[in-house]
């Protein structure tokens, strides 16, 4: 394999990759660390990304866990997982594949809010620093995703937290995006009540993407716990949409939805998506289903085909993967 396969800057796609998946595992099982892969947590096989390369998908978000890489606030990566990514990263390349990587840890460390005296701000720089240092030189890194879901109590400090994140990145990496998730667990509909500090961030490279969630069950949790019943607003993910898109535009920023999902047992959910998707393809803003990955076996949101069967949701997302005339990640 070419070394330029594996080091680089990046791919530029001539259309933005509107619809993204996000690839589980490797931050499964919250309280086994480090763990045992294959066991406690799970990393793509061979022929995962080309699989999905045949589909039609560019590129995807990818979730680790701090607590798993780092064992040790401020010290060095743990070598069996780092190795587990940088494998990763390259069978991206190899499929021609984009990769996000995603801190998947809520604004915490073993539960410990960034900004404590146990953990701090300078400990989650530090993190940033080294994941920068180490695989910026891949191919396959698409971009950084900040922190997964910050919420409740770690809201207060994750501006500041945030902004040592870029601060970090850009002292190695001056080209790739970086992906910004907001308060109140990166809700879109919540967005514009939780997040004007975030407007203040700086980014000398100019290339900041702010990334929302969007659940539509009656909490927005993605837990879905009950099926639909009583009235239905097929349009219920557009307008939880909304307020996050008519942010971006007020603001002169660029989007980008990191997570949504629907389950597989009621086409009244995917004629939701369906809309969802129309409304961001006229946005120019992608969206991250979640989630794929085989280890999830018959779990109703997931997309992960079985026994080469796609599931319900690729109906909807089949139709969406691209939209010629978004050049650039919007909204438009």
């Amino acid at each position: 394999m070419s070394m330029a396969l594996v080091l680089g800057s990046g791919a530029a796609f001539a259309d933005v990759p509107m619809v993204q998946i996000n690839v589980s595992g490797a931050e499964f099982s919250e309280n086994a660390f480090p763990g045992v892969e294959g066991t406690h947590y799970f990393f793509p096989r061979e022929g995962f990304f080309a699989n999905w390369k045949r589909r039609g998908i560019q590129s995807v978000r990818f979730p680790l866990k701090w607590e798993r890489l780092q064992p040790t606030l401020g010290g060095a990566f743990d070598p069996t997982y780092a190795k587990l990514i940088d494998k990763m990263l390259v069978q991206a390349a190899q499929a021609n594949m984009q990769v996000i990587l995603d801190v998947h840890n809520y604004g915490r460390y073993r539960g410990k809010i960034i900004g404590t005296r146990e953990v701090t701000v300078a400990h989650y720089k530090n993190l940033m620093t080294q994941m920068a240092r180490r695989w910026s030189p891949y191919s396959a890194l698409a971009g950084y995703d900040l922190m997964n879901e910050p919420h409740d109590e770690s809201d207060a400090i994750w501006p500041t937290a945030a902004q040592a994140g870029i601060d970090a990145i850009r002292s190695i990496d001056k080209t790739r995006p970086i992906y910004v998730e907001g308060r109140s667990w990166a809700s879109a509909e919540r967005w514009p009540h939780y997040n004007d500090e975030l407007l203040k961030l700086k980014d000398p490279s100019n290339k900041l993407i702010f990334s929302a969630h969007i659940y539509i069950d009656p909490d927005g949790s993605g837990n879905y716990k009950n099926r639909i019943s009583g009235k239905w607003d097929p349009d219920i993910g557009v307008n939880r949409a909304k307020p996050f898109v008519e942010w971006l535009k007020r603001n002169g920023k660029k989007g980008h939805i990191g997570e949504f999902g629907v389950p597989d047992n009621d086409p009244r959910w995917l004629d939701a998506a369906e809309r969802l998707h129309k409304y961001l393809a006229l946005q120019c803003m992608p969206l991250t289903y979640w989630s794929s990955g085989p280890y999830w076996g018959g779990y109703f949101m997931a997309v992960e085909p079985i026994n080469g069967k796609a599931r319900p949701q690729w109906s909807v997302m089949g139709r969406y993967l691209k939209e010629p005339k978004c050049k650039a990640i919007g909204p438009t």
